[in-house]
């Protein structure tokens, strides 16, 4: 193992320049040469590549999104693109590949490291924190805090108003975001895919807040997968209790900006993890934490187990909400 490539994929996230800065910093420190690929498996298939040492990763470990650039690339999910980009890693001598992304990256990962020579190691990276073999992945601590931030200050204008809002984070498919963000927000009810929806049991519940002197109530919707869902069910929520309602949707705000203390430490856990996995031998893997310990998890079943949530989280809302 001597040239060592990284490369950020999907959908951006708080930590990934935190990871990579650990990345080609402790590839340094053992001897390893590292190479950044631009704008995902994108600029892999364009061969985009430049290369990275400790003083070119100074000062982005504060940064959000990454400075290597994003994209989703559907020519990897062909045998022809797979065979350009491992082609091209053969061709600049790299030896190991390290993929910072969700489910779509790993599915890439996973087949160079089946289709190729080069040793792949995946790293999760997305907001959504739906990736199987690890506890938390970069970026999801920061998208909570800034959900919350956004939601805290609806607070202060649905009360003023004593109005009900209904506010959207991201999430097409898990709920983990609002979740927990519906906790920690206190939150009247959430919304998740999950679960299935009650619209009448959510009616009367919102209804009976008001009855018990609620001046305001919030209720947290994962986005789903169907768009204009959130004001779907505001709209009938609204038309069968005649409650006055506002919509409000956090949006990509939710996957910028500087990580959190959390999401950095991460990062700098996992790059050298990833480091320290290629040097071992391995590939095909993704390195992850759980329990706060360093875990290795194949990179198939990151996206082929369903991550399970804590449904006692659910019912500790329902005790917090009275």
């Amino acid at each position: 193992m001597r040239r060592v490539a990284v490369l950020t994929s999907g959908g951006d996230a708080p930590g990934m320049n935190a990871c990579i800065r650990a990345i080609v910093r402790c590839a340094s420190l053992k001897g390893l040469e590292v190479v950044g690929i631009k704008r995902g498996f994108a600029g892999l298939m364009s061969r985009e590549v430049v290369k990275l040492g400790p003083r070119e990763v100074s000062n982005i470990l504060q940064l959000g999104g990454t400075f290597l650039g994003t994209s989703r690339c559907q020519e990897m999910f062909t045998p022809e693109g797979r065979q350009k980009a491992i082609g091209f890693l053969r061709e600049e001598h790299v030896d190991g590949l390290i993929t910072l992304g969700g489910d779509g990256t790993f599915r890439g990962a996973a087949a160079l490291a089946a289709e190729g020579s080069v040793k792949v190691i995946g790293v999760p990276a997305t907001i959504d924190n739906d990736v199987y073999g690890t506890d938390f992945s970069l970026g999801f601590d920061t998208a909570l805090n800034t959900a919350l931030e956004s939601i805290d200050r609806i607070r202060d204008t649905a009360q003023s108003l004593e109005r009900l809002f209904f506010v959207e984070v991201m999430g097409r498919t898990r709920g983990f975001i609002a979740l927990h963000t519906g906790i920690a927000s206190g939150a009247d009810e959430i919304l998740i895919p999950e679960v299935e929806m009650d619209i009448d049991g959510l009616c009367r519940a919102l209804k009976q807040g008001y009855e018990i002197g609620k001046k305001s109530l919030i209720v947290l919707v994962a986005e789903g997968g169907t768009p204009g869902r959130t004001q779907a069910i505001a709209r009938e929520v609204g038309q069968k209790t005649g409650l006055d309602y506002r919509v409000c949707i956090l949006g990509h705000v939710q996957r910028g900006g500087s990580p959190t203390a959390r999401d950095r430490l991460l990062a700098s856990k996992l790059g050298l993890a990833a480091i320290e996995a290629l040097l071992d031998g391995k590939s095909g893997q993704m390195v992850g934490e759980m329990g706060g310990q360093i875990t290795l998890t194949p990179l198939e079943q990151s996206w082929q187990k369903e991550k399970e949530f804590d449904r006692g989280l659910l019912d500790l809302l329902k005790l917090l909400a009275t």
